[in-house]
């Protein structure tokens, strides 16, 4: 009989920045990438038949963004405001999501490369609302490999 993994089953999600766990976050989405299809036409010399090539073009990285709800942590809109104020090499840092299970073992790992927060958006607030504050921030990157 073959072998069955089942897919992981993540809890919650960290960001760690340089090493050290920044939030802990309940939604992540679009860690990955996109290589840009181009179609080329071509001769065959030998039939002089034209057919149209797929070949690949520009490379480029999605944005991630991480949800979470509003806690006393400032660390995400005292990044973000090192980009408000123009310091985006002062920005650009390598950082990595951790996805842990229940037990809060880590179960996957993925790192990004030169990230910086394009977008932070505070909660929707309504003071008849039972649920929680939620607060967003979307990175941008130049690279991102899972490790783990």
């Amino acid at each position: 009989m073959a072998d069955r993994e089942d897919p992981l089953v993540a809890f919650k999600f960290g960001l760690e920045i340089e090493g050290k766990l920044s939030g802990l976050f309940t939604i992540v989405s679009g860690i990955g990438s996109e290589t840009e299809v181009v179609s080329q036409k071509v001769v065959n010399p030998d039939t002089g038949e034209t057919i149209v090539q797929q070949i690949p073009g520009r490379l480029t990285w999605t944005p991630v963004t991480l949800k979470r709800g509003v806690t006393s942590s400032m660390d995400i809109w005292e990044w973000r405001q090192a980009v408000v104020k123009g310091d985006i090499e002062g920005a650009r840092t390598n950082c990595s999501i951790i996805a842990y299970a229940q037990d809060n073992t880590e179960i996957a790992r993925w790192n990004f490369e030169n990230a910086w927060p394009s977008k932070v958006v505070g909660p929707e607030m309504d003071s008849g609302s039972t649920t929680y504050m939620m607060e967003d921030v979307t990175i941008v990157h130049e690279g991102v490999e899972r490790v783990s």
